[in-house]
């Protein structure tokens, strides 16, 4: 059986996120999609693993999947006959054969997501269902200040939305980058994983301390407590983009 990687790239806005929901829930889901257009093309029940599972609302300009199948299809047919079927709102950029034993997921070294705050006197009307408009943000020197607090291997259950678990709330944020452009800032977060929502809340809380709502050493205290309630608001979804997953 061969083992198929896909390389992706989807506009989340109107999608309930990445992951096949149950029958009690919505279920146009960016998985859902997917694997209905495999399984019509391929004759085959296609399950497919993303290498995370976006929320609903986020966008992904390097989303990594793969899937098992027996088509003879090439990996160069199979990527245009998804683009033909597919909404425009999801595009496949690569499709290739990957190792037998190749995870989209459990296989990731690191991923790479970006959070688009606009700063302008008013939202871009180019860029207003891809950011969180914010003009009160300013001090970005705090942002970055506070960043690199949260840089390294920490417990970021208090900077998630994970109630009780079992599993590690450990991760390890190598990098917390803040870009201050025209009119924007991007934040770029780099590591091995995130919990959930734990981006949109860091967001949210570096938001708060560049508007001077919060000290930066604000964030120490959340780490050291695991208190999701000492952290800054969660942003919302439309101004985060998972830009890319590093492999070996």
């Amino acid at each position: 059986m061969r083992n198929i990687r896909l390389l992706i790239e989807y506009d989340g806005s109107r999608y309930d996120g990445w992951q096949r929901l149950g029958k009690s829930g919505g279920n146009d889901t960016i998985q859902s999609r997917l694997e209905t257009v495999l399984s019509r093309l391929t004759d085959e029940t296609v399950n497919v693993i993303g290498s995370g599972r976006t929320d609903k609302g986020v966008h992904a300009a390097g989303q990594v999947a793969n899937f098992h199948t027996c088509t003879d299809m090439s990996c160069e047919e199979l990527r245009d006959q998804m683009n033909r079927y597919l909404p425009e709102d999801i595009g496949i950029l690569d499709a290739r054969e990957a190792a037998p034993r190749f995870h989209s997921r459990l296989n990731a070294l690191s991923k790479t997501y970006v959070y688009r705050i606009a700063t302008g006197p008013c939202p871009c009307v180019f860029d207003r269902k891809y950011t969180w408009y914010a003009p009160w943000v300013t001090d970005v020197e705090k942002m970055r200040e506070a960043a690199k607090l949260l840089e390294g291997e920490h417990d970021f259950l208090g900077f998630s939305s994970v109630r009780r678990t079992n599993k590690s709330t450990v991760r390890c944020i190598r990098e917390i980058r803040i870009e201050k452009q025209e009119r924007q800032l991007r934040l770029v977060f780099v590591g091995d994983g995130f919990l959930y929502h734990m981006v949109r809340i860091l967001t949210g809380t570096l938001a708060e301390i560049g508007a001077g709502k919060k000290a930066p050493q604000s964030v120490e205290d959340v780490l050291l407590s695991k208190n999701r309630e000492m952290a800054g608001v969660m942003a919302p979804p439309q101004g985060l983009c998972l830009e890319n997953v590093r492999y070996m």
